[in-house]
């Protein structure tokens, strides 16, 4: 085999294992684009003259039911979230029980992103009693209750779940990168011994 055949055949496997790695890079950052949350009804920290029968959560994408939780407790720490929550499209519904005093009411939940992996969050409303709100009809200034939807919690990534942050991928890289530049070397030391021994 001559000179130029080997650094031929040796280009091509070089070639092969780049092309190998970016596949493995791109797959696996692509398989931490995990769901967010876009928006909240009651938004985050909004105040509603009454709590309303349901609470629901509209996410970048749609989600999956399994491991999907939705838990919703009053100011006096009692729970009035009922039933499994409601997927449909991009939205997560979750059902209040009849009796919903005035207070605040947190609202923390977990969804699981179409790609399996779990994200969490929590957010807070407030309900006044429809007594408490006086609409101002002379300026006609949109109160809290009525006000467009402000800025949502941020979702955290279940740290116990693959793929979480770069942890997974930049190894990989790191790695693929040692191997491509040790082939490198190994192909300049192997093609400078064959050209002294000619």
């Amino acid at each position: 085999m001559t000179l130029r055949t080997a650094a031929r055949r040796l280009g091509a496997l070089v070639a092969v294992l780049l092309t190998t790695g970016g596949v493995l890079v791109a797959g696996a950052a692509s398989a931490q684009a995990h769901d967010e949350l876009v928006g909240t009804d009651p938004a985050d920290g909004s105040t509603v003259a009454v709590a309303p029968d349901h609470v629901t959560l509209t996410f970048g994408e749609p989600a999956q039911e399994l491991g999907t939780e939705i838990v919703v407790t009053a100011a006096d720490g009692t729970r009035v979230s009922v039933g499994r929550p409601s997927l449909a499209d991009d939205t997560v519904t979750q059902a209040l029980a009849d009796s919903r005093p005035d207070g605040r009411y947190t609202v923390k939940w977990r969804v699981t992103s179409a790609d399996g992996h779990p994200v969490s969050g929590t957010f807070t409303f407030t309900a006044v009693g429809a007594a408490a709100v006086v609409p101002d009809t002379a300026t006609a200034r949109p109160t809290a209750a009525t006000a467009l939807p402000t800025a949502t919690s941020t979702p955290t990534a279940d740290p116990k779940a693959w793929g979480d942050g770069d942890n997974h991928v930049r190894p990989a890289l790191i790695g693929f990168l040692l191997l491509v530049v040790a082939v490198g070397v190994g192909l300049a030391t192997w093609l400078v011994s064959r050209r002294n021994e000619q």
